[in-house]
């Protein structure tokens, strides 16, 4: 705190100051907020609709493989981000993680039921159309057929990869 004859300026009226450790850290993490930009497809980075400088330095992170240099430039992105409201971008990140996980799920959905048409056959895919009465009967179980034979012969498994591609477009 800082002392003044001036009787007017109270003791609370001077600004807070942030610690060197503080500063440190909101540092470290605004450049760790860069290497998840980095981590991303350029399909993403341009649904986060960044500035352009920023994308030009993430764009430019992406291209490099020096260990020394990649560090240099995620420093660089965090000081580029210093100049921005990071949030926007912290929140666009977030809806992306949460995008990601809804497909996979979606993801793994389709192959639980894949697998139980493999394994319980006309049972299984009687179970999915009653829930998804839009499917063709006869498609499924063809493919169901199809895959349980070549998973018996270990052949290609070129019709449960048709059956799970069915199974997905039905779902969504």
């Amino acid at each position: 705190m800082m002392w003044t004859d001036d009787p007017e300026i109270s003791p609370e009226e001077y600004p807070e100051r942030v610690s060197k450790s503080q500063l440190k850290r909101e540092s470290a993490a605004l450049q760790d907020l860069g290497q998840e930009l980095i981590g991303l497809s350029r399909e993403q980075l341009e649904r986060l609709d960044l500035p352009a400088e920023l994308m030009e330095a993430v764009r430019l992170g992406q291209s490099i493989t020096e260990r020394g240099a990649l560090k240099r430039q995620r420093k660089y992105i965090g000081k580029v981000l210093r100049n921005i409201d990071a949030e926007f971008i912290q929140a666009g990140l977030a809806a992306l993680k949460n995008e990601s996980a809804e497909a996979v799920h979606r993801q793994h959905v389709v192959e639980r039921w894949r697998d139980r048409m493999l394994a319980e056959g006309d049972a299984a895919v009687n179970e999915f159309l009653e829930a998804n009465p839009g499917a063709d009967r006869q498609k499924l179980r063809q493919l169901t057929r199809d895959a349980r034979r070549e998973r018996d012969a270990a052949a290609a498994p070129r019709s449960a990869r048709l059956l799970f591609r069915y199974l997905r477009e039905v779902l969504e």
